[in-house]
Parts: structure tokens; C-alpha cells; sequence
């Protein structure tokens, strides 16, 4: 007798796999050439943003600015929460990398760069009590690289110690978010091309996970597929660990854990995968453990998340705003309301990007005056639960075109 895996077997996520077969790594055939466009589109974005805000450089601290800007990358991780290495764009002068000791050489061959310096700590965990006095020396050589007179910069990340410092030399900081956000949010086709083969590499991941979805196997053990084929097929690494099942999936935003999924509960999961050249997908399914057909509540949970979904991807078209997008938004019943998501969508690149709009309830009409835009990655969201029940998580990625919006992922929903 055959067992329900082979019945429900679900073909078409077969087929994500490698074609020359599931045990081997995707390799990229992008060319360097894409490469290149990309990274002079990307720097050039964040020059643009300079001149807008009157700025005389940007300081960058955060690894993922640093990667768009630079596409220089170092223990993308670890940097997120120990700032050892940063970078300084002069509007009217050189892109200066200042690397970790001993890492100069991750930056040989970058066109982008103009010069790679020694980067000055100034953190308690590497400097302790001499935190002031290095803070000082970092504080002289960015105001040196800035050039004469009264100067205003942009920072994405930064501590009050090192304002402080800068403000002593005559410069200074605003917040970069917004420049860095803006210039993020427009993608070019080289751009585009990259993200889709990171969309790549999650879908393989993806079917990597529904054939683990079997009775008996951890959360840890099916989200570790995903892991599994980004990391062999050159990818950076996922910002949540987002599976769950059954009962563990609502309320939502627990982490995967041991616990062992039983035949027939949901298995719900979004990817925040950031893949090769460090670009996101951020994709989310809901399937049955064992593959076996939903129960009556279940369907009926997943029929109202694909109905969000594929309503809210209709409206996004070039010059919508993100006023009326909200006033035409999937309205989300009363009772999924106390379970629903953090937002309608969300823009993505290499991280989730400006803009994030909330779901109707939630809805600030100061958020923005703004509106979607040709070239914008956007994500569409869904999170469908009720007291008592199981979630839903559904999630798609699109590019608005000057036709409306149109999906870059192509992994299937359930029928």
C-alpha cells in the first residue's frame, strides 16, 4: 500500500529541483558583466540620494548598505552587532572601505572602491576603557577623508559617542536611512536578474522542505533544508527561523523547534532567505504535513489568505499610492484581526526595504506621501488564523512593471 507521501505527492515542487539532480548545488551562470552593472547602478543610486539631501558623504556601518553601495562583503552576521568595519562614500570624492584587520583582501577587485583603509574600532568588547581615545582617532580620520570646511554626512548606524566626536571636528550627522532606503527601492534589470536567481535557489530550498515535511520530523530538522541549499549554492544566510507547525503555529512569530510534527497539521513558514549575492527572497507557504488533503477549517483559512494575497497583488500598479492602496486593501474579517500580520507588504532587495505598509487597521496616512514606482520589488503578505485554529502563512514577491505586477517566484500553492 502506498503511503500518503506518494499519493499527495505534489509533482510540480519536484521539478524545483536541480535538474541534474537534488543532490547537487545550483551554480549561477550569470555573468560578470551583470555583476558590474549592478554594482556602478548601486553606487550610483547612492550618490544620486547625496545630492539630494545636501550631503558631502554617507558613513555605513550596516553590512547590507555596504554590500548594495560597495558589494563588499565580510562576516555579514557577525557586523550586524559588532560595528568593525564601515564605509565612507564622498559625494565629490573617493568610496573608502575601512576593513577589519586582516580582511583587506575581501575587497581586492571591487571597482567600486577608491581606497582600502585600516578600520578604527571603537567598541567596548575591542577596545574597553580606551573606547574614548579611539573614538577620537576614528572621529580625525573621517573628518580628514571629508576634506576642508563645515560638512554635514549622512550615517545609516551609528553610536552617540561617535556624533559626539564628529560634532567636536565641525561635521555634522543626519540619519541615512532615508537615503539609503530610497536608493534601495528602484532596482535595474541587472539587479533584477540577480534576485531572480536567489528566488532560484530558495524555490529548490523550498521543495527541499516540502519532500522533508514528513510525520515525525523536528521543525528544526525541515526548516534545516532551506539552510542546507542556500548555503551550498552560495548563499549568505536567513534573518528568522519562521517554520512551525500545528498548534505552534498560532500565535505566529515563535521560532522552529523540536517539537516533532504529527500526519495532517500544518506546516506554515516564510524563507527570509538572503541568498547568493545577497539578495532576499522572502517567500511563505502553508502545506499539510504527509501531504495529506486540509481539513474543512483549514481550507477555508488558506482560501481567505489566497484571496488577500491575489486581491492586494491586483492593486499594485506605477503612481497607486499608498493611500489609495490602503483604502482598496483586502479587508481582513473581524475574527482573523487579533491574528493578522504586521503589514499589507513591503518592499525587498537585499533586506525588507522601504516601503512597509500596515494592514487597513493599522494604516498611518502620515507614513507617506508617497506611492508604488516601475522597478519596486514588492512583497505581498498573509498571516490567516482565528481562536483556536491553526495560521496560514502565504507570501509572494512581485516587480511592478509599467503592466501592473507581475511574480518573480513560481513555486506552486496548494491546490
Amino acid at each position: 500500500m502506498e503511503s500518503s507521501t506518494e499519493v499527495f505527492h505534489d509533482p510540480r515542487k519536484r521539478a524545483y529541483f536541480n535538474p541534474e539532480g537534488a543532490d547537487k548545488p545550483l551554480i549561477s551562470t550569470i555573468g560578470d558583466d551583470v555583476l558590474d552593472r549592478a554594482r556602478r547602478y548601486r553606487l550610483g543610486r547612492i550618490r544620486e540620494q547625496l545630492a539630494v539631501h545636501d550631503c558631502a558623504a554617507i558613513l555605513l556601518y550596516d553590512p547590507v548598505n555596504i554590500r548594495y553601495a560597495l558589494d563588499s562583503s565580510n562576516m555579514m552576521v557577525w557586523t550586524m552587532h559588532d560595528p568593525c568595519r564601515y564605509a565612507l562614500i564622498v559625494a565629490d570624492g573617493p568610496a573608502i572601505m575601512f576593513e577589519f584587520e586582516g580582511a583587506l583582501h575581501v575587497n581586492d577587485g571591487l571597482p567600486g572602491i577608491d581606497e582600502v583603509r585600516l578600520a578604527t574600532s571603537w567598541m567596548y568588547l575591542t577596545k574597553g576603557d580606551a573606547v574614548d581615545r579611539s573614538v577620537e582617532s576614528w572621529a580625525a580620520e573621517i573628518r580628514e577623508a571629508l576634506g576642508p570646511g563645515h560638512r554635514r554626512i549622512a550615517a545609516d548606524r551609528i553610536d552617540p559617542a561617535g556624533v559626539d566626536a564628529l560634532a567636536k571636528l565641525g561635521v555634522d550627522v543626519i540619519d541615512g536611512g532615508r537615503l539609503t532606503e530610497r536608493a534601495r527601492a528602484i532596482k535595474s534589470a541587472d539587479e533584477l536578474e540577480l534576485m531572480r536567481w536567489t528566488i532560484r535557489v530558495c524555490e529548490a530550498g523550498m521543495a527541499r522542505v516540502y519532500e522533508a515535511s514528513e510525520p515525525g520530523r523536528t521543525e528544526n530538522e525541515i526548516w534545516a533544508e532551506l539552510h542546507f541549499e542556500n548555503a551550498r549554492s552560495g548563499g549568505q544566510y536567513l534573518e528568522t527561523r519562521l517554520l512551525l507547525s500545528g498548534p505552534h503555529t498560532n500565535p505566529w512569530y515563535s521560532e522552529c523547534s523540536d517539537r516533532r510534527v504529527q500526519l495532517g497539521e500544518i506546516i506554515a513558514f516564510d524563507t527570509d532567505m538572503v541568498g547568493p549575492y545577497s539578495y532576499l527572497a522572502d517567500l511563505s507557504r502553508s502545506w499539510t504535513c504527509g501531504h495529506v488533503p486540509f481539513t474543512p477549517k483549514q481550507r477555508e483559512l488558506y482560501a481567505a489568505a489566497r484571496d488577500q494575497i491575489e486581491h492586494n497583488t491586483a492593486l499594485l500598479w506605477p503612481g497607486m499610492s499608498f493611500e489609495e492602496f490602503n483604502a482598496k486593501s483586502w479587508r481582513i474579517p473581524e475574527k482573523y484581526q487579533p491574528y493578522k500580520y504586521t503589514c499589507a507588504v513591503h518592499g525587498s532587495g537585499m533586506a525588507d526595504e522601504w516601503p512597509f505598509i500596515p494592514l487597513h487597521p493599522d494604516f498611518d496616512p502620515d507614513y507617506s506621501r508617497g506611492g508604488f514606482e516601475e522597478n519596486m520589488v514588492i512583497n505581498v503578505e498573509s498571516l490567516i488564523a482565528e481562536q483556536g485554529s491553526e495560521s496560514i502563512k502565504l507570501e509572494t514577491q512581485v516587480l511592478i512593471t509599467a503592466d501592473g505586477a507581475v511574480r518573480l517566484d513560481t513555486f506552486p500553492w496548494e491546490e
